[in-house]
């Protein structure tokens, strides 16, 4: 596994050569990847923060650090030029004007060049790798182009802008190409991968469904790639621990007395950046003592603004701003003994802030814009006494998770102040059940769950725990609603066990109970979707009378009226029993092997053959076939390799289906690599449920067919209550 980002995960200390020193440099992200990258050999690919030196390849902590050098001139260019003053206030929506330079596009694309060499060169055959953020957009696609058998993924940490903003940037397309590349892309909210989707469409015309877009690369071929959200999150535990510690507790009690022992402390904390609210809650907070609704006695505002970008106009004249405006507030407001606001333009420590966490009655996080703001998380992990009240804007990702927090749009100062008037009058009771909520959503979804889900998108590994997750839960609840439900359903693997014989394979109990449950309500059809032959699915499924069915990857369409056609033409008759000929015989060198005749072709099945003997026998049978007729439709499953005269696929048969029925919306639930045909046709009301491991389009995963029989229980109980 490599990791691609713009800072590694190490600071440089000083010296040269064998005495070169490196402090680790804490984050949420190393946090994350880690124990990861240590258990896959990783390596770590980013630039060491000092300009114009080049440093060797070196181990550190278990990890090997790639570092990639940088000019002083590629620093203003590509880092604080393009990525800072052009994409960066582009993808805030704006907030500042972003300046469009050439000559910092064409550094922007140097040094991408360069990233995604280096990461080439420290991956090995088929690695995966994993490209961090805004600064590295066209990395994905440079791999792909140098490494095409490398599994990339992206992940953009900030937000994804509507196409209206997007599409002022003069390499709109460069950029979308770059991020292409990848297999999975990786945003903060829905509503980001959904603006991504929309510049594909309107720049490229890829068709796009639900979070799957068909990219047709230069050779012809359709690729899927994946672009969904993936919130990330922090080490919620480690943020717990350090405010329980007694030193911390200690220092939180120091603060409020250094303050004047206010009965209500506000604290925002931020990088000193414009997209961050910091002069609307200054503002609002400056009225409230004006108006009288709080006075300096009883509340201040500690405000933490970090350094940013000093190198930066914007970001230096920001800093003026905001100091001038602090001058004057504690100008107007502050007594001798009380000060209105305190601002400290500087970092802390994670300790410092776990102690400022615990000492704020109010958290003020009122961004503008933001991907996540993981400060209103990390003040919610502090908070194990469940005090306290998060304020938080809804223009971060952040409140889609945090939905207890008292929502505030900050361009609405009079909604902000009532805001922060309520969070600083709510009764105690009101915010431990508020804090309660806001900690078990942290917890639930830390920082490791976010890279692990991310991560089993990308490479299909991963445990999968037993049961129905919370999220296919409440996607159920959303399906039960829906006027016409389309719940199509694979057999083999997903309804019955995988068993050695695919003539013995029969339902679940709970499965075939619940299957018959769904078949029976007049506002949801249920239809079987298999690669068997339709005489075969019938004899081991017994499905239902009202279920609708589809054989042979779609060759073969039982509809409503019960008839099932398949009229092959008089060469494809002479192409199938040319082709029964040819795997019969290539199957009958391999005890353990067999065929299955199929209306338009044949399977080889070689599941009793152990892995290296199946793949073999299966390389064999596919080089006789492609040598007497090439061209033929071919399909490799589990343990199985299928030729056919008549191409179809699942995708082509649910599209089919869902036309028949007319439905609102779909379950699809498979296990099998055929059934990513019928994920890639998937919308964005629809569910799909991959069961058991590999790598998967659909945003669901099961392990095996007791909890597909519990997901389909539990739609059917949905559905009854709904009605």
């Amino acid at each position: 596994m490599v990791v691609v980002s713009n800072r590694l995960p190490v600071d440089y200390l000083g010296g040269e050569g064998a005495q070169t020193q490196w402090k680790a440099s804490p984050g949420g992200l190393v946090t994350a990847l880690e124990p990861v990258m240590r258990a896959a050999d990783g390596a770590w690919v980013g630039w060491t923060g000092v300009a114009e030196r080049e440093f060797e390849p070196f181990e550190h902590d278990g990890i090997t650090i790639v570092p990639v050098p940088l000019s002083a001139d590629e620093v203003e260019d590509y880092y604080e030029g393009f990525s800072n003053d052009t994409l960066w206030p582009l993808y805030h929506d704006v907030i500042a004007p972003p300046r469009y330079h050439r000559e910092w596009w064409d550094a922007y694309v140097r040094v991408n060049r360069r990233f995604a060499e280096a990461a080439a060169n420290a991956a090995s055959d088929g690695a995966v790798v994993w490209v961090q953020d805004y600064q590295l957009q066209l990395v994905p696609r440079m791999l792909r182009e140098i490494r095409p058998d490398l599994v990339i993924g992206f992940f953009n940490h900030i937000p994804f802008p509507a196409y209206g903003i997007y599409s002022q940037l003069p390499w709109r397309r460069q950029v979308i190409a770059g991020l292409l590349g990848a297999d999975v892309i990786g945003f903060q909210r829905a509503a980001d991968a959904g603006n991504f989707s929309r510049a594909v469409r309107r720049l490229f015309g890829y068709r796009t469904r639900g979070t799957v877009i068909d990219v047709r690369d230069d050779d012809g071929k359709v690729r899927h790639v994946v672009a969904r959200h993936f919130p990330i999150s922090i080490d919620a535990a480690a943020f717990e621990q350090m405010a329980r510690r007694p030193e911390v507790q200690e220092r939180a009690r120091e603060i409020r007395k250094s303050l004047g022992d206010p009965d209500i402390v506000m604290l925002g904390v931020d990088r000193l950046d414009y997209t961050k609210g910091i002069r609307h809650r200054m503002k609002a907070f400056g009225e409230l003592l004006r108006d009288g609704r709080l006075s300096v006695e009883e509340a201040t505002l500690v405000q933490v603004a970090s350094p940013s970008r000093e190198r930066v106009d914007t970001y230096r004249q920001l800093r003026d701003e905001i100091e001038l405006q602090v001058g004057r507030l504690n100008g107007d407001h502050s007594t001798l003994g009380h000060q209105a606001i305190t601002y400290l333009h500087h970092g802390y420590p994670r300790e410092e802030m776990a102690a400022l966490y615990l000492a704020a009655d109010v958290m003020l996080v009122t961004a503008l814009r933001d991907g996540m703001n993981l400060v209103a998380k990390e003040y919610v992990a502090s908070r194990y006494d469940d005090d306290g009240v998060l304020v938080l804007s809804e223009f971060t990702g952040a409140s889609d998770e945090l939905r207890q927090a008292v929502l505030v749009n900050p361009h609405d100062i009079d909604g902000l102040k009532d805001a922060m008037v309520e969070a600083a009058r709510m009764p105690k009771r009101e915010r431990a059940r508020r804090m309660r909520a806001l900690r078990k959503r942290v917890r639930d979804n830390d920082v490791a769950n976010w890279s692990a889900t991310f991560l089993e998108t990308l490479t299909g590994a991963g445990p999968i725990s037993p049961g129905v997750p919370d999220g296919l839960r409440a996607a159920i609840a959303r399906l039960a609603e829906m006027p016409r439900l389309l719940v199509a359903l694979d057999f083999d693997g997903t309804l019955a066990p995988i068993v050695d014989r695919p003539d013995e394979a029969r339902s679940t109990e709970r499965a075939r109970t619940a299957v018959e449950r769904l078949a029976d309500a007049d506002d949801t059809r249920v239809a079987l979707v298999s690669g068997r032959a339709l005489d075969s699915l019938k004899d081991v499924a017994a499905p239902p009378v009202a279920a609708l069915l589809s054989g042979s990857h779609g060759v073969e369409l039982q509809l409503d009226g019960g008839g099932v056609t398949l009229d092959l033409r008089e060469g494809e008759l002479t192409s199938l029993e040319q082709l029964i000929e040819i795997v019969e015989d290539a199957a009958s060198s391999s005890d353990g092997a067999w065929v299955e005749r199929k209306p338009a072709g044949i399977a080889l099945h070689t599941r009793k053959l152990s892995a290296t003997a199946g793949a073999a026998l299966q390389r064999v049978a596919r080089e006789r076939v492609d040598a007497a007729l090439p061209g033929l439709s071919t399909r490799s499953g589990k343990n199985v390799l299928e030729f056919a005269v008549r191409a179809s696929d699942k995708g082509e048969a649910l599209t089919r289906l869902r036309q028949h029925v007319g439905a609102d919306a779909v379950l699809y639930v498979g296990d099998d690599i055929t059934d990513e045909d019928a994920f890639a046709t998937l919308d964005i009301d629809d569910v799909g449920v991959k069961v058991g491991q590999g790598k998967s389009l659909a945003a669901f995963r099961l392990r095996g067919p007791d909890d597909v029989a519990e997901l389909l229980e539990l739609l059917a109980d949905r559905r009854d209550a709904a009605r």
